[in-house]
């Protein structure tokens, strides 16, 4: 059983798309029903973290709105966080689930139980994890794989 999820951010939360005003300010939309499924999943103790290479003060937001306590930014070596799950929660490989798009998230997606890619995530990634969503990042692809992980939601 899956009991750490862990999600990339841009191009997995959000279809990647980074925006700008002529302030300098940074917008990111997130999709509402992926958010449902993460709250349904930690509500059923499932573990959520995020990790990401970007630092962005609106993940830190939209984390801490749906409940995410592990929130790991502006990552270059992404295994490192996820030792750190790992040795935190007492986990073994097979019992966590991540989802990325790019080679960066290779790492991580190599070593869980259960991977996973937005299907519009590099073809290297595709080809290298266990579920390729029908739906693009930040479309759906986050709650498309928690669905599977659970075997639906109710």
């Amino acid at each position: 059983m899956v009991k750490l999820i862990i999600f990339d951010v841009d191009g997995v939360m959000t279809d990647g798309t980074i925006t700008y005003d002529s302030e300098g300010r940074e917008y990111k939309s997130f999709n509402v029903k992926d958010g449902y499924a993460i709250v349904t999943a930690i509500k059923k103790g499932i573990k959520v973290a995020v990790i990401t290479s970007r630092f962005s003060p609106m993940v830190e937001r939209r984390c801490k709105e749906l409940g995410i306590e592990d929130i790991f930014q502006g990552v270059d070596n992404k295994l490192k966080s996820y030792e750190i799950l790992k040795a935190k929660y007492g986990l073994q490989d097979r019992e966590i689930a991540a989802m990325g798009d790019d080679i960066p998230d290779l790492p991580i997606l190599e070593r869980v139980g259960i991977s996973g890619a937005p299907k519009d995530a590099v073809e290297v990634v595709k080809k290298k994890v266990k579920f390729v969503s029908s739906f693009p990042g930040g479309k759906g692809a986050v709650r498309d794989f928690i669905e599977y992980l659970l075997g639906g939601i109710e």
